[in-house]
């Protein structure tokens, strides 16, 4: 416990208490007469307005990956880690053309989870259960890395144990983390982060408007800033005997840096937490609005990325590169503010998390538990066992923490995206066409994760020997690409071929539930609920 900042940690702890407060009394925020049901528990009741939805999807999706792993990654490697701010540019119109459809088919119906529609749409168990499982698997390293977060910034207050050998006390600020954030998940359901976003997004645009501006002034200017990394990542790296990075993508380095980013803007919406959090909204146009005015996020987003710039500039000397931007903070700020910026890292990895566990547990209840093992449960069981499931989700974003290196927890969110974005051909797909065939789906599917799984297993770092990065060669190419976006072709294509193959055969296929109209409906349509109304007490 030696060298802990005592005023930060008291500024921290006291942001973590205000928000876990929060999260308890969420419960009683919006509620409806019945709370035990998924639409209330898991999606807030589908009621939420357009800025309650924007902060929801911005806490959603601007996590401690975004706060801790993007500027960690270009403290470590340089310009390649600038990919995040590209596909988040790229994804907002992506997403324009299909989560409307989305939200218009899963509200007529009662779709809780994409996995409710793709088998609504293609009449097919086995192809929502692979949708449902993909989902699981990319959603606990996608927790992981919120708990790296966390940790980071509990270790570099001087708790957690740093260099303690005892796997408890290093990993105490990880167990505190997974308590309290499953017990207000428990409680509350999406109400809790819902709410809680508000204060994350507040301390973040707070922290990013005072880093962006006091920390250049400090260091000398940008000029500075930028020659002093580009001498830094110049350097030759031991364990490699190649340059460290670059502060500008090399021209073997564009194939790599183009193919990640436009396949994790392929990816981000196909992950359950963005669906519930876009599923909780109250009308269609809620959704238009956000896909309009959530860019504003991206600019956040780069300003944050030259974070790590920062840290280079300032000699930041630490073997984990996750404690880079932390580490960065306790130098340049004053105690109390440092305190500001650890509380809005802290509470980053919180929202996101209790979104994602939440989403998770919807899809094992709706898609694992009551298609295979329980047909008839009511929805008072539903949500019991989501609520429990969304604490086994977190045990199992934990496993992913304790059993991979945390010093690249970038990997965490990008094996994950490798995984994810094999959905994307059902999901969207299905919402435009009902041209491919359900078994094709499933084939191409499980070619996409085999090749992804096995050839991300592959790839080592110098501090992994499997799962060390997400680009391998390109077969046919011979370019260095995203590992994700080739799994993916291969499976459209496979989807592609072997729907024609089906189709000639006359394959069965199964029954669409749904019809054109389901697509284009809005609040107040037949069948589609008005926003709730807030009630005048709780029950």
């Amino acid at each position: 416990m030696n060298g802990v900042n005592g005023v930060a940690l008291g500024v921290f702890f006291f942001f973590f208490a205000l928000v876990t407060a929060m999260g308890f009394l969420a419960a009683r925020w919006r509620r409806a007469e019945n709370a035990q049901s998924l639409d209330e528990w898991g999606l807030g009741g589908r009621s939420f307005g357009t800025w309650v939805t924007w902060f929801l999807l911005g806490g959603d999706l601007y996590t401690a990956y975004t706060f801790v792993a993007v500027p960690a990654a270009i403290y470590a490697a340089g310009a390649s880690g600038f990919f995040a701010v590209p596909y988040t540019i790229l994804v907002y119109p992506l997403i324009f053309t299909f989560l409307p459809r989305l939200w218009s088919v899963s509200h007529r119906h009662g779709y809780v989870t994409t996995s409710d529609f793709v088998r609504g749409r293609f009449g097919s168990k086995s192809l929502a259960l692979a949708v449902a499982v993909t989902g699981i698997l990319a959603t606990m390293p996608y927790i992981a890395l919120q708990l790296v977060g966390i940790q980071s910034v509990l270790d570099v207050m001087g708790i957690g144990g740093g260099e303690s050998t005892h796997w408890f006390v290093k990993d105490l600020p990880l167990l505190i983390a997974f308590a309290v954030l499953a017990a207000y998940t428990y409680s509350s359901g999406l109400r809790a982060p819902a709410l809680i976003a508000f204060v994350k997004d507040t301390l973040i645009y707070i922290v990013i408007a005072v880093a962006i501006i006091y920390i250049p002034i400090k260091l000398g200017g940008f000029d500075d800033i930028f020659a002093k990394a580009g001498d830094a990542l110049s350097q030759t790296n031991p364990a490699t005997g190649k340059p460290k990075g670059e502060v500008t993508p090399s021209s073997p380095n564009q194939w790599a840096y183009a193919t990640l980013a436009f396949g994790s803007a392929l990816a981000l919406f196909m992950y359950p937490h963005s669906i519930t959090a876009t599923l909780s909204s109250g009308s269609r146009n809620v959704i238009r609005r956000n896909t309009t005015i959530l860019p504003l996020y991206s600019l956040m987003l780069g300003l944050l990325a030259l974070l790590g710039f920062m840290a280079i500039a300032a000699g930041i000397k630490v073997e984990n590169g996750q404690l880079a931007i932390p580490q960065l903070f306790e130098n340049m700020f004053p105690d109390w503010f440092a305190g500001v910026a650890f509380a809005a890292i802290g509470i980053g990895a919180l929202v996101p998390a209790a979104i994602m566990s939440i989403a998770a547990a919807n899809l094992f209840t709706r898609n694992i538990y009551k298609d295979f093992i329980r047909p008839h449960a009511t929805p008072e069981e539903e949500t019991k066992v989501s609520k429990i499931v969304s604490l086994l989700v977190k045990v199992g974003a934990l496993v992913f923490v304790l059993g991979m290196d945390k010093t690249v927890a970038i990997n965490f969110q990008l094996l994950g995206g490798i995984w994810i974005l094999q959905t994307f051909p059902a999901l969207v797909g299905g919402l435009f066409t009902r041209w491919f065939h359900r078994w094709a789906l499933l084939a191409g599917w499980a070619v996409g994760m085999v090749y992804g799984t096995v050839t991300a297993y592959g790839v080592a770092s110098p501090v992994q020997k499997h799962f060390g990065g997400s680009n391998d060669v390109i077969p046919g190419i011979g370019e260095i690409g995203y590992i994700g976006l080739t799994a993916f072709v291969l499976n459209a294509l496979v989807a592609v071929v072997l729907t024609v193959v089906l189709r000639a055969l006359k394959a069965p296929e199964g029954v669409d539930e749904t019809k054109p109209s389901d697509y284009t409906a809005d609040a107040g349509d037949p069948g589609v609920e008005e926003e709730l109304p807030a009630p005048t007490a709780a029950h």
